[in-house]
């Protein structure tokens, strides 16, 4: 099936930001798979049999990711995910440089120790801007030390740059998909994504989700 493109009216929330529904057949196109889009992301957040996926791209230094994370993230937990009609997961593109590549690596370090999803937290609730220098390897250690991680483990991974290849390649998968911006949402089932670019109002998520 070709693809067939919907532009949607652009929201203005400090960026022009705009939605993209279209629709593929998934043999058709492997790059556009579900296990592709999933596979070298974060832990799936929710039922992992949920028919509907949030794929998540996001930096942790930008600002309208900070502000999804504490807003609309929320209330897609509590409507759809926690209910089982979604799962999400997240995966890196940054944007903003050295120190946003360096707290993804953390991430994935954390992971190591189970503790992905309280590290990814821990990044947003310490937010202190982009490029403001927040991000580095003394911060980074405290964070690990707050969510109570194995210390050592976590310094060693970090120092030898463990996951700093995962976090490029997750870079480049994004821009593969036509990420260029985050936070960018891809929202599929297995018959078609819609795209959401930006941090929208919560009813562009709900809209997205009720398509599927």
């Amino acid at each position: 099936m070709n693809k067939i493109y919907y532009l949607v009216i652009p929201i203005v929330l400090g960026i022009i930001s705009v939605v993209f529904l279209f629709g593929m057949d998934r043999g058709e196109d492997v790059l556009f798979s579900e296990k592709n889009l999933i596979d070298n992301g974060s832990p799936i957040i929710g039922n992992p049999n949920a028919p509907i996926t949030v794929l998540e791209w996001g930096d942790y230094q930008c600002t309208f990711c900070f502000r999804f994370h504490e807003s609309s993230l929320n209330i897609l937990l509590a409507e759809y995910i926690d209910t089982g009609k979604v799962k999400l997961v997240f995966k890196d593109f940054p944007l903003n440089g050295p120190d946003s590549i360096l707290a993804a690596e953390a991430s994935y370090c954390a992971e190591d120790q189970g503790r992905y999803w309280a590290y990814h937290d821990e990044l947003y609730t310490n937010w202190a801007g982009e490029r403001t220098g927040w991000i580095n390897y003394a911060s980074l250690n405290k964070f690990a030390k707050s969510i109570d991680l194995e210390i050592e483990q976590f310094s060693s991974c970090l120092n030898d740059h463990k996951y700093r290849q995962k976090v490029l390649e997750l870079e480049k998968f994004g821009r593969a998909v036509g990420i260029d911006a985050t936070p960018s949402f891809l929202i599929f089932n297995d018959e078609k994504i819609i795209k959401i670019r930006g941090n929208q109002p919560i009813d562009a998520f709900r809209q997205a989700i009720d398509d599927l």
